[in-house]
């Protein structure tokens, strides 16, 4: 048996070095591999906060914006290319921006909105904002409501926003046909 025993253990040993050397040599064998090298990569939903989250107040049938603090903690550009809610049936991403007769207008951002690496994106009236429109039921002062921001990289990210009472700015919607309509009263802000 002795013999059987040493002879195992020096074995076991050299086959032990040779999956290290064959797995050393494979590309992205390791994180300090000469073909590759481990990279942590972070979703875009785990980089991104909004902050300050509040969507105004409006009527069933009615559109309204939700505003806050949109931050990105990466070194890379991340984009919200869709956001999504049981609070309204279609939710728009929104610039506000003069018309060809100078008029603010409120009109839906092609390809999201770029949070610029290691910065933030403000969303806010009379600027850029997400567009709830067609709502189902009212949003009252002091309600919570949960928006689902969608990325770029497919990663989503749930976020609360408390509704407020708030009147302030006054653009026009303008639609992708370039009609400009008048915002609903319950819509005054933009």
């Amino acid at each position: 048996m002795k013999n059987t025993f040493s002879r195992t253990i020096p074995l076991t040993a050299a086959l032990g070095v040779a999956l290290l050397a064959i797995a050393g040599c494979a590309p992205g064998g390791g994180p300090n591999s000469a073909t590759g090298s481990t990279v942590a990569v972070q979703s875009a939903a785990k980089s991104v906060t909004l902050t300050d989250a509040w969507i105004k107040s409006a009527a069933a049938g009615d559109m309204t914006g939700a505003f806050g603090v949109l931050q990105n903690t990466t070194a890379s550009n991340v984009t919200v290319v869709a956001v999504r809610s049981q609070a309204a049936h279609l939710i728009e991403l929104h610039e506000t921006v003069p018309n060809e007769s100078g008029q603010m207008v409120m009109r839906e951002v092609e390809g999201g909105f770029v949070i610029p690496a290691n910065g933030r994106f403000d969303l806010e009236p009379g600027g850029n904002h997400f567009m709830l429109m067609d709502l189902p039921a009212a949003l009252t002062a002091g309600e919570e409501l949960v928006l689902t921001l969608e990325f770029a990289d497919g990663s989503t990210s749930e976020i609360t926003a408390l509704v407020k009472d708030y009147t302030g700015a006054n653009e026009n919607y303008e639609s992708g046909d370039g009609d400009t309509s008048e915002p609903a009263d319950e819509h005054s802000e933009h």
